[in-house]
């Protein structure tokens, strides 16, 4: 059996590093100073589409207020 190429891919990988930022954003939407309805908003989107809605929530989402 003959492999192709020295690269090697990790499909789970992929999915555990989606899920540990899907897990980050969504703590730092609940504690963002959004109001409630737009932290639902968000969580849902990251929820339904975890890798777009994390994409999105990076440029566009609600902030943690800190400096």
């Amino acid at each position: 059996m003959r492999a192709k190429g020295k690269r090697v891919i990790y499909p789970g990988l992929w999915g555990l590093l989606v899920l540990i930022a899907d897990i980050w954003a969504i703590i730092n939407i609940v504690q963002s100073g959004a109001d409630s309805g737009k932290k639902v908003l968000w969580v849902v989107l990251v929820l339904v589409l975890p890798v777009l809605g994390f994409v999105l929530w990076w440029f566009l989402g609600p902030r943690t207020g800190g400096a």
